[in-house]
């Protein structure tokens, strides 16, 4: 039986980069330096030890990025229909790591679920000593539901990041990667299926009523309940309303070591389920778990 795919990145779009690298920062993040893409974003990633990363994306250049919407680009036009829909910030997108996105995008189609066509790009990596490098990327795209709606895409590396990034890994908070992925399905009578097509594992059902999917490195939690360990998630008013990413979960070693980074910044967090939770706020637009693993 095929391996089912890794996680491997979050999407996280972001009004301001300065205000979303000064929020994960005052998380106990180490935050790598921008990077701009060929299509007017730009981004500002977290680096995990497990190989997983966040990328919180703003829009740097707005002529590009509506050049790229106007030739339909998919991610481009999705992350724009989230943006108006979210209010600017949030968690749009669920990334699988691929070695075949062509081979992805074939599986996407067949089962009715492909978002759009596939997509190939590169952009310079910078490293905190200063070299630089360049990266190259091919994406396939699934997704239900309208544009505006959370989506999922694998991503294949076909110029790697750089390989040894283990200054930018090392985090004051003791994040040493992805524990789980919480989503809010909103209705969405296909997101099992999408879940399952992207990361080719089947969803099981936990004691409380959520699909849980065990991914490679990761699980992927399915929720009907409109609440993230306890706190109210934002929902729109109107049922159903689509596929949401409604939470994140690290892993730590050591709690007390987390609790001390967010105290030490004056971010707030509260216990519950054994986690510490970090409410959504201004650079970051969805709720953060800490759990010891």
């Amino acid at each position: 039986m095929t391996k089912p795919y890794r996680i491997d990145h979050l999407v996280l779009p972001v009004e301001h980069i300065d205000v979303a690298e000064n929020r994960l920062g005052n998380l106990g993040f180490t935050v790598a330096p921008a990077a701009l893409h060929p299509f007017g974003t730009q981004n500002a990633c977290v680096f995990f030890a497990d190989g997983t990363y966040l990328e919180p994306l703003v829009i740097a250049d707005p002529a590009k990025y509506n050049a790229s919407i106007g030739r339909k680009d998919v991610f481009t036009g999705r992350d724009q229909a989230f943006r108006k829909h979210a209010g600017g910030e949030g968690f749009s997108a669920l990334v699988a790591a691929t070695q075949d996105a062509l081979g992805d995008h074939d599986r996407f189609v067949a089962s009715g679920l492909s978002a759009g066509n596939v997509f190939e790009f590169s952009r310079p990596v910078k490293m905190p000593d200063g070299s630089q490098s360049e990266a190259a990327f091919r994406l396939a795209f699934a997704a239900s539901g309208s544009a505006a709606d959370f989506f999922l895409f694998s991503c294949q590396r076909l110029q790697a990041l750089p390989g040894d990034r283990a200054a930018l890994e090392r985090h004051a908070n003791g994040v040493s990667g992805l524990s789980e992925i919480v989503l809010f399905s909103g209705g969405d009578a296909n997101a099992v299926q999408l879940i399952e097509t992207v990361f080719g594992c089947d969803g099981k059902m936990s004691p409380d009523g959520d699909m849980v999917f065990a991914t490679g490195n990761a699980r992927i939690r399915l929720t009907r309940k409109p609440v993230f360990d306890g706190l109210a998630f934002n929902v729109p008013e109107e049922g159903g309303s689509g596929l949401r990413g409604a939470g994140i979960v690290f892993s730590v070693r050591d709690l007390a070591v987390t609790q001390a980074a967010l105290a030490a910044n004056g971010v707030s967090s509260a216990e519950a389920g054994g986690r510490l939770v970090v409410p959504a706020a201004p650079g970051q637009g969805v709720a953060f778990a800490f759990e010891e693993k």
